[in-house]
């Protein structure tokens, strides 16, 4: 009797034993399926999402911007290159031009030889291209992931900016455009800035725009991101309503995204243009970004993020959710990288306002 509970006890160690070296590996198999499954499942809603038909009506209203770099308030660029320009966008819709005049010091303050051609520019595009408005781009690196950067929640650097705006304004600019990254969702300081910028460009009568994060494509993906990599890279849905409805213009910046592929970036645009629409206010220009450049690395697979896919998305999003919405465009990022063929694709497929543009 004690020889067989010996060995019964023997093959109940091993039985035990054995269900223990399996615990590990049933471990390591949930979270690839925790991990897997929700990554498969967006894919696929992707690739469904950039399926389906286009609406008639959605295309250009007018309202489109375009990103332009430093070279044309430093004295780079000449009257045959904005000649070149004006041509390249006539029959477009773009109506707003961001000039690249910072950046600002991590103070919040802008040096005015930072845009010695400014008055130059402003008064050669309202005369060469009338009807387009000139915006000072400016920005800055924030001080939410590293050392060095811009406090927002320092007053007397938002204070500071405030008065970069004034100056800049002073300028002759036509507004301004804010583009300071990176800007973690639920930024009280942010919001503090922005309702005193708004009080100046009210008072100027000018509008103000900001360039705005993504949004969490899946519920407080935000805050898993910030949790797991120190870098929050999406905004919630709530906090880019409150950011659109304290500015004239909102530039969804849709683009290094990471998609791998033309239909999945195609259909995660659809998806933002829609998640944008469903919270931005009527009185505030909704505009989502095209990537005018080619990269390819971790964030941007050029081969992915085309402006074909980009221009489809917009158009799907556009259709499902506010169709004869007015206020809306898109903004393109950027001019000194963009090819032929991205033009082709923007004038093909959304900007033609006139026939043969």
């Amino acid at each position: 009797m004690r020889v067989r509970l010996r060995g019964f006890g023997r093959t109940v160690v091993r039985a035990w034993r054995s269900r223990r070296a399996r615990w590990p590996k049933r471990i390591a198999l949930v979270l690839a399926l925790l991990l897997v499954v929700p990554t498969v499942s967006a894919a696929v809603a992707l690739r469904i999402g950039y399926a389906g038909d286009i609406e008639d009506g959605t295309r250009t209203r007018g309202q489109d911007a375009i990103w332009l770099g430093h070279a044309w308030v430093d004295g780079r660029k000449d009257d045959a290159d904005l000649a070149a320009f004006a041509e390249r966008i006539r029959g477009t819709g773009i109506r707003d031009l961001y000039v690249h005049a910072g950046p600002l010091e991590h103070n919040g303050t802008l040096p005015e030889a930072r845009y010695p051609r400014a008055r130059w520019l402003i008064a050669a595009v309202h005369r060469t291209i009338p009807g387009v408005r000139v915006h000072a781009w400016l920005g800055d690196e924030l001080a939410t992931e590293g050392p060095e950067g811009l406090r927002l929640e320092l007053a007397a650097s938002r204070a500071a900016v405030v008065r970069s705006a004034e100056q800049i304004l002073d300028a002759g600019f036509d507004g301004v455009h804010f583009d300071l990254e990176p800007l973690h969702s639920g930024d009280q300081d942010y919001l503090s800035l922005l309702d005193d910028l708004r009080a100046l460009t009210r008072a100027r009568q000018v509008p103000l725009s900001v360039a705005a994060h993504q949004i969490d494509p899946l519920p407080a993906l935000h805050a898993v991101a910030g949790a797991l990599t120190g870098h929050p890279k999406w905004w919630s849905q709530a906090f880019f309503a409150q950011v659109a409805r304290r500015v004239d213009q909102i530039a969804v910046m849709s683009y290094d995204t990471a998609m791998p592929l033309e239909s999945l970036y195609g259909g995660y645009v659809a998806q933002q243009t829609t998640l944008a629409l469903e919270v931005t206010p009527e009185s505030t220009d909704l505009l989502m970004g095209l990537p005018f450049y080619y990269e390819d690395d971790l964030s941007h697979h050029g081969h992915a993020e085309t402006v074909a896919a980009a221009v489809r998305g917009v158009r799907l999003g556009l259709g499902r959710t506010d169709r004869d919405r007015k206020r809306f465009g898109v903004a393109i990022y950027v001019d000194f990288a963009a090819r032929e063929h991205d033009w082709t694709s923007y004038r093909r497929d959304w900007g033609c306002v006139t026939p043969g543009c």
